[in-house]
């Protein structure tokens, strides 16, 4: 698969060389894409990208001599006795021969694990030796890389000019990237896979049907993606087994705290720290009301946040036993039994996601721009899936998403006749608009009018949204 996007990533990775010098961090869950960045970007400028392993202290030193003699002959012939000695004359050699890098470090946790002093080696040949030099350490322990650059006890902190966490791609490239048939097809793609590249390129190479990559990748035992959240989580720095149990809870349709207790025995006030890890992961997202302020609510929601890992945990995790002795198709069976709910919640989340980005040439998209969209509940009201206001504070979108719907008029009147919901903090005279949104509808345009609009996935994923200001 081409490489895809990544545009402002690269430049403010270019602006360091632009610069003169400087140091970066990039971190972001596995499978993202990182290392495609990082090599890429690398490969451009004439830079060396390493990677670190498990392996003993002095051994990852003999690797890191080995990649940097492309670009400075003879860097390998010596054996560094410690870390210093080895950045040292790397800071002595790159400047003789006019070398600025980059230089990429990834998989830093690897090598901070097994020389926990290496963070204040950095800090020090960063301030006092690396000069000229383009640093950018990497990693994909979220946790471990958010506390050496952001900690404020940590050697490295304040010393990063960029800090990038790179994050799933925008839905929007999946019709061109997988090939995806417009509008439900491409929803169906993003419920199985989400914005991975990875899991686009393994799906890609599977080609088929969704389902049927779904089964060879996933549910199949022998499936590469079969044990792939265990395999997140086991890779995870410092070991985070303590969170599997919550993913099962929540992915098993657990949503509040006291159900994620119940389920796992565990008293609910012993969960905040576990979920909070999780969400620094990127696997689990809190989700309070509309208007509400998340840090005074108590009404909240902890959801799976990645549409692969949610079809996992509610197909694969509970029924491993069945997967492991059932037939093909009986394995397709199991996961149509619980594929138009995932459906429904991946097509949910993907209109909260891109409707801050619609074009504004678009019924919805001229109305705005729209700010962040989440979901509105509140005891026994009904609940909205999609409610945002426009940056002008003039409007309140109020949005129903349904991937298919029987009668689209029926729909409408259903939606209109619905008590508008009690935002918090809303000021007086601003203006409601309604929306249908409908994954699987073709044509929308002959269904709008009366302030109700009608949105189709074609509608949203199909977008041109002019990119954000760097």
């Amino acid at each position: 698969m081409h490489f895809l996007n990544r545009e402002r990533e690269s430049e403010r990775l270019d602006a360091l060389i632009a610069r003169g010098g400087g140091f970066a961090a990039v971190f972001g869950r596995r499978r993202v894409g990182k290392t495609r960045l990082l090599v890429e970007w690398v490969r451009r400028h004439g830079g060396v990208y390493t990677v670190a392993d498990q392996s003993a202290a002095h051994v990852q030193r003999r690797y890191f001599a080995d990649a940097l003699a492309a670009r400075l002959p003879g860097f390998a012939d010596v054996d560094y006795r410690d870390w210093r000695s080895l950045f040292s004359r790397l800071s002595r050699e790159a400047a003789a021969l006019g070398w600025r890098g980059p230089l990429v470090l990834d998989e830093l946790p690897y090598l901070v694990t097994v020389s926990p002093d290496l963070p204040a080696i950095l800090q020090r040949w960063i301030d006092h030796e690396a000069g000229a030099l383009v640093v950018v350490v990497a990693g994909s322990s979220q946790t471990m890389m958010q506390g050496l650059v952001l900690d404020g006890a940590a050697p490295l902190y304040g010393r990063a000019q960029e800090i990038l966490e790179i994050k799933p791609l925008n839905p929007r490239f999946i019709p061109a990237a997988l090939g995806a048939a417009p509008g439900a097809g491409a929803v169906a793609a993003y419920t199985a896979w989400g914005g991975v590249p990875r899991y686009w390129e393994l799906a890609v190479e599977a080609g088929s049907s969704v389902e049927r990559q779904i089964d060879r990748l996933v549910l199949d035992p022998l499936g590469p993606l079969h044990g792939e959240p265990d395999r997140l989580i086991a890779e995870e720095l410092p070991p985070a087994t303590e969170v599997r149990a919550i993913l099962d809870a929540i992915g098993g349709g657990a949503h509040r705290l006291s159900e994620i207790g119940a389920r796992i025995g565990r008293p609910a006030t012993s969960l905040a720290r576990p979920l909070q890890r999780l969400q620094g992961m990127g696997l689990v997202r809190r989700e309070v009301p509309f208007g509400e302020d998340e840090r005074a609510t108590k009404r909240s929601l902890y959801r799976i946040s990645d549409p692969f890992t949610a079809l996992w945990f509610r197909v694969v995790a509970p029924h491993r036993a069945l997967l492991a002795t059932t037939s093909p198709e009986g394995r397709r069976d199991l996961l149509r039994r619980y594929w138009p709910q995932l459906l429904g919640n991946a097509w949910e989340d993907l209109c909260r996601l891109l409707l801050p980005g619609l074009d504004a040439a678009s019924p919805l998209g001229v109305l705005g721009p729209w700010g962040p969209s989440s979901r509105w509940w509140h005891g026994n009201q009904p609940e909205w899936d999609v409610v945002s206001l426009s940056l002008d504070g003039k409007r309140l979108l109020l949005g129903e998403a349904k991937v298919h719907v029987a009668s689209v008029q029926a729909a409408l009147r259903s939606l209109a006749e619905r008590p508008a919901p009690d935002v918090t903090g809303l000021r007086s005279g601003v203006k409601a608009i309604r929306a249908l949104f409908i994954a699987d509808l073709d044509n929308a345009a002959s269904h709008e009018g009366n302030d109700m609009i009608v949105v189709t996935a074609a509608d949203l994923l199909f977008s041109a949204p002019p990119r954000p200001p760097a």
